[in-house]
């Protein structure tokens, strides 16, 4: 299976590039603006696997003329994308009171616009080949959060493009899902929580713990296998069960 990721140069994109290599996958995958990170994940992916195909492409996912110019160019170098993983994001904290309109278009176009852009690149693509995954990777903050309205608002939008990616291209053998991830140990979680409200999502997650990513990336490409072959337009939690607390 040939697999594009968006994101996947740290965090829970990583750990999707190193998964999918494991599981014997070819991987393209995007980076923001750090050329070494891609670079190093890409030497990662040779250790776990030498013969691996793994390629690395600069993108802005927020201009759609370079989702469309790195989407062809993956298309020349892989032939197919059977699996798109819609993964990258970012999370900028404010009030909405104060909130300057920036900040939340920044986010905005990055989770949602950008998932947007890509989705529709590849999907004449999988219309052709008549099959193909896309999932998308939301939030349990779909659900709301303090302080982050253009995060929620991001994470809750994608949940209503995968399921109107699923109703509209069911028909022609392409699959569409989310992922409501909980709280998954990453440079974003780490930096964007105090200690304590850190433990508080630890004391009240029924596992006692926070996820690692490669649990979030296993979920993922579970649902891009032939494993999930009849789910579709579905949101799966990936949370260890934590719901917001008591």
């Amino acid at each position: 299976m040939n697999v594009f990721i968006t994101g996947g140069s740290r965090g829970i994109g990583q750990a999707i590039v190193l998964e999918a290599i494991r599981q014997g996958h070819e991987v393209a995958f995007t980076y923001h603006t750090s050329r070494e990170r891609a670079e190093e994940v890409i030497r990662a992916a040779c250790a776990v696997r030498p013969e691996a195909r793994c390629q690395a492409y600069p993108l802005d996912v927020r201009n759609s003329d370079q989702v469309d110019e790195v989407g062809n160019q993956v298309l020349d170098d892989f032939d197919r994308v059977d699996a798109v993983i819609c993964n990258a994001g970012i999370n900028l904290n404010g009030l909405a009171a104060n909130m300057p309109d920036e900040t939340w278009q920044t986010v905005i176009d990055t989770n949602l616009t950008g998932s947007f852009f890509v989705a529709r690149q590849f999907l004449p693509g999988m219309v052709a080949n008549r099959s193909g995954s896309l999932v998308f990777v939301s939030s349990m903050g779909a659900n709301g959060i303090s302080g982050q309205a253009p995060y929620a608002a991001s994470k809750a939008g994608l949940l209503g493009l995968s399921s109107t990616l699923a109703k509209e291209y069911g028909r022609r053998g392409i699959r569409s899902n989310a992922v409501l991830l909980g709280f998954i140990e990453t440079d974003m979680t780490r930096e964007g929580l105090s200690e304590g409200n850190r433990q508080f999502w630890i004391t009240y997650n029924p596992l006692g713990r926070t996820g690692e990513p490669v649990e979030a990336a296993r979920a993922i490409l579970f649902l891009c296998s032939d494993a999930a072959s009849f789910i579709s337009g579905e949101a799966i939690s990936v949370t260890g069960g934590l719901d917001w607390g008591p």
